[in-house]
């Protein structure tokens, strides 16, 4: 996006914590999902220990590979994952790369024996950083510009927390492994219809693929917006994962395998998710969920979710803290647009309409308008 002066109105909407505080064994989902049931079983089958290495193997991206320390995942150093969903190449969807729905920050911390699950609203207002030129976007369009590459560096910018490590998963491939475990129930949080398909609130409901993705993807009907699609999206996600460890899918595990080794990508090996399986269990039993807290705004006519600074350096100083970090001063081409905006006459907390407008940046020095 150029540099515009006189951009659109702005008005605050604070996000409601309870929205995050029903998810429930994420980090397991993402694990469980790559590695896929045969891990618990490796030990003691040979031939399901090799199929497996050669599923996860196929999700590995070497494009974007990273140095692993001896002992890195040894239990006792504590982690960060950047997962994301994308939901294209199924129900008419046929992007190559789309934006991603979900962006969640997963952080494990073994000292505290719990991991955190900081989530980013997909449309927050974030520079694309690794653009050829001077960008801001929504943050989902990070991974459809650049890859996996610019949607760890545009987070770790936007929030100042190192990302080393992600972990992708298409809902198409979602909606493949639910028809390979014969479907699941699950008891809609709300009534609606959508692609054809009725949903009742607290009706257990059993869907197969089609239905669970349809489920998990209506947006607009729903009252807390794109933040209940997520929270329906985690609720089809844990669901799946009881079902896909059961006994009765074993059955099933070619199929299985095949869904995530094409529908998952991954700069963690196979060795490395090894070690977090089996070194990071007791990590699964606590979670703490939060979440960046924003604004609506409009920029060039398109919804945006804006952070006021102090939200921003509210969410560095936890996340650095759970690392092991010490907190620094945020200082980003979100901070610098917050402080021009509310030169300008811009109030966060105001609950009126106002303008957002967007300045040139330039991080190296002193920036003019």
């Amino acid at each position: 996006m150029k540099n515009n002066d006189n951009k659109p109105q702005s008005s605050r909407v604070q996000l409601h914590s309870k929205d995050y505080k029903k998810r429930r064994h994420v980090i397991t989902w993402i694990i469980s999902i790559i590695i896929i049931v045969a891990l618990g079983v490796a030990g003691y089958f040979g031939y399901l220990y090799f199929k497996t290495k050669n599923a996860v193997d196929k999700t590995y991206d070497p494009q974007n590979q990273v140095h692993i320390g001896k002992g890195e995942f040894n239990g006792k150093h504590k982690f960060a994952v950047l997962l994301m969903g994308t939901d294209t190449g199924a129900l008419d969807r046929t992007d190559k790369r789309g934006n991603t729905d979900t962006l969640i920050l997963a952080i494990v911390n073994p000292q505290k024996k719990r991991y955190t699950l900081m989530s980013i609203p997909r449309d927050t207002m974030a520079q694309m950083v690794g653009a050829d030129e001077f960008k801001v976007e929504k943050i989902n369009a990070a991974y459809a510009m650049g890859g996996s590459k610019m949607a760890m560096n545009t987070v770790s910018k936007l929030i100042n927390v190192p990302i080393k490590y992600y972990a992708v998963v298409n809902m198409g491939g979602i909606m493949k492994m639910i028809r390979y475990v014969g479907g699941i129930n699950i008891r809609p949080t709300l009534s609606f219809e959508y692609g054809g398909y009725v949903f009742k609130k607290g009706q257990l409901t059993h869907m197969g693929g089609g239905g669970a993705l349809a489920y998990s993807r209506m947006r607009y009907d729903d009252p807390k917006g794109d933040y209940g699609r997520q929270e329906r999206q985690r609720q089809v996600i844990t669901t799946l994962i009881k079902k896909a460890v059961s006994v009765s899918s074993l059955s099933n595990l070619n199929s299985i395998l095949e869904s995530v080794s094409g529908n998952v990508r991954t700069n963690l090996p196979f060795s490395a998710l090894q070690q977090i399986a089996m070194n990071y269990r007791g990590c699964a039993q606590t979670e703490k969920s939060d979440y960046l807290h924003g604004y609506n705004a409009k920029i060039d006519d398109a919804a945006y979710q804006v952070q006021s600074t102090e939200e921003l350096q509210r969410v560095s100083d936890y996340c650095r803290k759970e690392l092991g970090l010490k907190p620094e001063t945020i200082n980003n081409n979100e901070t610098f647009q917050n402080e021009k905006n509310i030169q300008n006459g811009f109030k966060f907390g105001s609950g009126e309409t106002q303008n957002y407008q967007i300045y040139d940046y330039v991080e190296s020095g002193d920036n003019d308008d």
